[in-house]
């Protein structure tokens, strides 16, 4: 018997979600609220373990065409951008994992996900906002504004940090508000080609605070995220306005590199970083959840869309071997919980790692990226991993 999918949201994890479960010879279909398939957001980073699913699924092609392929991964030091290491990604990376790693738009992203899954022939229907899921006996059913339903042998939550599925099926799961404020932004290249940027992935960390800039959109947009510490925030959103006058005076006394930049996000957004501890379980009965809908990842390993890739190629390849719903979701739970979680821990980690002051942490910190490759000791453990196997 083919089973019937309904995947509730149409960002990047929904839509490779879709394309996954279609390839299993899943029936699915994608319920979006926005009135158009689209991603809030700027740039994103997408390492070996996202793009050798990208890959299989037969749309890495469309991606490299939309976006940036760093040649390394910098740190650097805040007040005078001294290189503190650099990590050879480009060619390294496919030589080392067999996939590359690539910067993109959200948005971009998002388009040739969409674009793929059309023509893979799955419906995707849009302005249909989900009000609530009732897991049953066998299969669920989904409520939409307006009075509508839907039933299906499989509901996934792919609808994000609020997601409205993991509410309907866990209750209510309160956020913990990081102290971390981030201010982002996109500079057109041409805007910033008088300054030293070339095609890097960079890291410049300082007294609690930090700053990452990488191109996107084929080279023709620099993405930059700009984190600060503040005392208390009560909103998770991603489209704040930001005071342009108070992201300066935040990096006042910081390397002209980073100040030039700043100076040209004339309106940047302010987005507040709040943290989740993993749940204990994801699914209940023929509903689950993939993405930041079960495992929220700050930022600081660049590994949320990724993960959140990773789970829906996990979870196709359990429903390909086993159409019992109930039992694949729990297997499908269990390959991804331990590895989403140490990523979780990973991200979390780099929160304090980035903000040491000035001092003897900052300068063993330092001494550590310098004898090392920068990132994480986690490395090969992270972009090694394919989805589609299980293992390295």
């Amino acid at each position: 018997m083919t089973v019937r999918a309904a995947v509730v949201g149409g960002g990047i994890g929904g839509l490779v979600a879709a394309l996954a479960l279609r390839r299993a010879g899943v029936d699915v279909r994608v319920f979006e609220q926005a009135p158009a398939v689209g991603a809030v957001g700027a740039g994103i980073q997408l390492a070996p373990n996202a793009t050798r699913v990208l890959d299989a699924l037969g749309v890495l092609p469309a991606v490299r065409a939309i976006a940036v392929e760093p040649t390394a991964f910098e740190f650097r030091r805040w007040d005078d951008g001294r290189l503190l290491s650099a990590t050879p990604l480009g060619a390294a990376m496919v030589a080392a994992y067999a996939a590359p790693y690539l910067h993109a738009h959200r948005g971009d992203l998002v388009a040739v996900l969409g674009d793929a899954v059309l023509a893979a022939g799955v419906p995707v229907e849009v302005g249909a906002r989900c009000v609530d899921v009732l897991p049953g006996e066998r299969g669920a059913e989904v409520r939409f504004a307006g009075g509508r339903r839907e039933t299906a042998d499989l509901v996934v939550g792919a609808d994000g940090i609020h997601s409205l599925v993991r509410h309907a099926i866990l209750g209510a799961a309160d956020a913990r508000f990081t102290g971390h404020v981030a201010f982002r932004g996109l500079i057109p290249a041409e805007r910033v080609a008088g300054l030293p940027l070339t095609h890097t992935s960079t890291v410049r960390m300082g007294p609690g605070s930090h700053c990452v800039h990488y191109f996107v959109s084929s080279g023709r947009l620099l993405n930059v995220v700009c984190v600060i510490e503040e005392d208390a925030w009560t909103r998770e959103s991603w489209t704040d306005h930001g005071d342009p006058a108070e992201l300066r005076a935040a990096f006042a006394g910081w390397d002209p590199v980073v100040r030039a930049v700043i100076d040209e996000l004339s309106a940047p957004l302010k987005w507040a970083l709040f943290d989740r501890l993993p749940f204990d379980r994801w699914s209940k009965g023929a509903v689950t959840l993939l993405g930041d809908a079960c495992h929220p990842m700050l930022p600081y390993g660049a590994q949320g869309a990724a993960q959140a890739i990773e789970d829906a190629a996990v979870l196709a390849a359990c429903l390909r071997d086993d159409s019992d719903v109930p039992a694949a979701l729990a297997r499908y739970e269990a390959l991804r919980h331990d590895r989403t979680a140490r990523v979780q821990q990973i991200s979390r980690g780099n929160a304090t790692r980035f903000h040491l002051p000035d001092g003897p942490e900052q300068e063993a910190r330092d001494a550590a990226i310098a004898v090392g490759n920068g990132l994480s000791p986690d490395l090969e453990w992270l972009y090694a991993f394919d989805p589609l196997t299980g293992h390295a």
